[in-house]
């Protein structure tokens, strides 16, 4: 394949969320199709790669900023990516995720493994990575490039972002699409 021919290099990544984002990336339907003529999909929960790749184009991300695996992730892909989207409410203001915010890590932890009404136990917290102080949107740990709200984003937002993107044209949101939720 031609460098003219080169297929664009695409990641998307799940951080701490519900995975809503990419449900509704799936939505995208046919149109799924038509985005891989042009695109690698070189990473994400569709993708069976073990470790985040190098010149990455494009990286979609989900979710908040929640651990220590999250926040070192988000450094790579930062490091390995030309453009970093904040994927959704999550990744862009913390939104559900950031509302543990108001209890101490601590104390999470001890109602969550040791005082739940079937508690997971002790050892777990062994094999889980250590959590932030606080929830983080992506941008307080990482510079992104472009916001993509929604909870989660509908697919003619994923589409008019991704297509504006492919086309090396700036990225435009109408105000009917700059909404949260």
């Amino acid at each position: 394949m031609s460098e003219q021919q080169k297929k664009i290099r695409l990641a998307t990544v799940w951080l701490g969320g519900c995975s809503g984002c990419h449900m509704s990336f799936l939505d995208l339907d046919e149109r799924l199709i038509d985005l891989l003529e042009q695109v690698e999909l070189v990473y994400g929960p569709l993708v069976d790669a073990k470790e985040f790749p190098q010149d990455v184009d494009i990286c979609l991300v989900e979710g908040a900023v929640t651990n220590v695996e999250n926040l070192e992730l988000a450094r790579t892909i930062r490091n390995n990516s030309k453009q970093v989207i904040s994927f959704g409410d999550c990744a862009v203001t913390g939104n559900v995720t950031s509302m543990r915010n108001r209890i101490p890590v601590k104390d999470l932890l001890t109602a969550v493994y040791h005082e739940a009404q079937a508690p997971i136990g002790a050892e777990s917290l062994k094999v889980l990575p250590a959590l932030l102080k606080k929830a983080l949107p992506l941008h307080q740990a990482v510079k992104v490039d472009i916001y993509l709200p929604g909870c989660p984003p509908a697919p003619e937002r994923i589409a008019t972002v991704v297509t504006a993107l492919l086309n090396k044209q700036p990225v435009e949101l109408q105000p009917e699409m700059r909404t949260f939720g």
